[in-house]
Parts: C-alpha cells; sequence; structure tokens
C-alpha cells in the first residue's frame, strides 16, 4: 500500500492554555473543515495517534526532563511553566498523542505501509529543548521521531525540513553536532526565541530571513541552499517541521509567503525524496495562526505530499 497517512487525534483537541491563547485547538478544526471542504479526506488514510512510551521520549529528551513535566501536569486549572507555555489538565495526554504521532508515521513509512504522513497534532515541538519546555512546546515531535528512525529503524541519515517562521532551537538543541542529522532551516530575524545565528553546529543549514519576505526569496532559497545541502548529506529519510505562520496572513510574524509557496516547497522536497529518499517523509505540524490561511496552507502540503 502506498499513498498518504494523516494522523491526529481528539486529545489533541483537549490541550487548552486560556482564552485567547493563539495556540487554540481551533488551530486543528481549521485543518480537518478544509480537508473535508477540499474532499482531500477522501483520498488520504486517516489513523489516530498512540501515546508516546517513556522510553520513546528519552529519545530525545532527558528523563529528568520527563518526569518533571509529568509532575507539573495539573489535575485542575491551567499551569504556566513559562509566559507562553501552558499545561491544563488534558495537556499532558496531548503531547504524548503528538510524539506518538510522529513515532506511528515514522514506523508506517518504513514499512512501506504509506510513502508520506502529515501529522495533524498540538501541542507542537520544535521548540521543546532536550530539558526545557518553551514556545507552546512540551515534547520535540519531530526530534523524537528521527531519533526512532535512526535507532529503531536503523537508518544512518535523516534530514529535518524546518520551514516555521521561528527558529527550531529545540530541534537544534537536541542534534547540534550529530551527523547523522542535517537540518535546513529558515526563520525571520531578529525574532523569538531569538536563536540560531550564533555559532551553529557544523550539521545545522540555518538562514535568518528579514521581515517582509516574500515567496519568491524563499524559493531562491530552497534550491541555491536546501537542495545542495541534502543532496550533500544523502539522507533515507525526511522529516519536516510544517509551520505555516510564515503565510502573509499570519499577525504572529510579519513574512509574506502565500498558500502557493507552501505546495511548491513541499512539491521540490517530495521530489528529492521521490529521487534520494525512497520517497519517505513524515510531517510534522508546528505553528500557524491564522486559521484560514492555516488550513488552506497545510491542506496544499498534504496534497503535495500525495502528489497530488
Amino acid at each position: 500500500m502506498a499513498g498518504t497517512a494523516f494522523i491526529t487525534h481528539p486529545d489533541c483537541w483537549l490541550h487548552d492554555m486560556g482564552a485567547g491563547h493563539p495556540e487554540s485547538p481551533d488551530r486543528l478544526s481549521a485543518i480537518r473543515d478544509r480537508m473535508i471542504a477540499s474532499g482531500l479526506d477522501q483520498y488520504v488514510s486517516s489513523f489516530e495517534a498512540p501515546q508516546a512510551t517513556i522510553e520513546q521520549l528519552q529519545l530525545a529528551h532527558s528523563p529528568d526532563y520527563i518526569r518533571e513535566l509529568f509532575e507539573s501536569a495539573p489535575e485542575r486549572g491551567i499551569v504556566h511553566l513559562d509566559p507562553d507555555t501552558a499545561m491544563c489538565p488534558h495537556t499532558l495526554k496531548a503531547a504524548l498523542r503528538a510524539a506518538g504521532a510522529g513515532i506511528m508515521a515514522t514506523d508506517m513509512v518504513m514499512h512501506g505501509q504509506v510513502n508520506t504522513a502529515f501529522c495533524a497534532v498540538r501541542p507542537p515541538g520544535h521548540h521543546a529543548e532536550s530539558a526545557r519546555a518553551m514556545g507552546f512546546c512540551f515534547f520535540n515531535n519531530v526530534a523524537v521521531a528521527a531519533r526512532h528512525a535512526l535507532e529503531v529503524h536503523g537508518l544512518e541519515r535523516v534530514a529535518i525540513v524546518d520551514f516555521d517562521v521561528h527558529h527550531g532551537n529545540g530541534t537544534e538543541d537536541i542534534f547540534s553536532g550529530d551527523e547523522r542529522v542535517l537540518m535546513v532551516s529558515f526563520f525571520q530575524h531578529p525574532f523569538y526565541p531569538y536563536s540560531g545565528t550564533r555559532n551553529p553546529g557544523g550539521n545545522m543549514r540555518n538562514t535568518p530571513l528579514p521581515a517582509a519576505t516574500r515567496g519568491d526569496a524563499v524559493r531562491e532559497l530552497v534550491e541555491r541552499s536546501w537542495l545542495p545541502a541534502l543532496e550533500e548529506h544523502r539522507p533515507q529519510m525526511l522529516f519536516i517541521s510544517a509551520g505555516f505562520d510564515a503565510h502573509y496572513e499570519d499577525d504572529m510574524a510579519s513574512m509574506g509567503l502565500f498558500d502557493a509557496d507552501y505546495a511548491w516547497i513541499t512539491d521540490r522536497l517530495r521530489g528529492f525524496a521521490d529521487m534520494h529518499c525512497e520517497g519517505r517523509i513524515v510531517s510534522m505540524l508546528e505553528g500557524g495562526y491564522a486559521l484560514s490561511a492555516l488550513g488552506r496552507s497545510a491542506v496544499l502540503h498534504v496534497k503535495a505530499l500525495a502528489g497530488f
């Protein structure tokens, strides 16, 4: 069976950081509704994510941090871990499902059940460091999945592509210096979390971009920098931190991408994977807070992953 998996779980809707918080359950609803409206839900295989195990989380996170996060989970109300990142009674289960989705997607792709997978999950993950929650993130979903591919499935090289508007500091923290992993990314700079520009590891291809950067510049970056770096690294599988907050409609940032730019980027990555990685791609939802733009862009992303 080939095709594309769409992985989510109802628990991911229950995580709530308070009224007015931009990282809201409505984000998943926007994607789901657009999937249905476009008819794309009829052409992808939908699955419910399992919970990641402690052992799987330890692929990317320290045991002490995992224990502290479990102990911080409230029975009622909301507990803030930092000004932007909070836990409600449902957060831990949602975070375990989000990390578990990446594990499930990796297993399905590696076993040949599907070629590609998109994990529509929250909370997101790419700001979560080995021992620190931040930026709406608790477990680094893409890092757990990539390490699972390396340690459990025995791959020798993987690559992570991060096109969220914010630098994936957590992913860099976890993988910096691990030559099995190439990370390529762009991000608005200067901007939260104000990282990614000082002494990155040799396996990091970080490209800070100024506010108001538009899609043509990003497309040039992909052709000039990302694809040559990926070809040199020769990954056996691609992982994507798919943030859609560089969209011009998203007021959480100030970049100028359009729906079609996300489709184009994904299509180029799909073409690379088909040629060099046996078509293997696992994509994890990160940011994206303008609901209409998020729904439209995510659906185009999934269409491109599916080769439509």
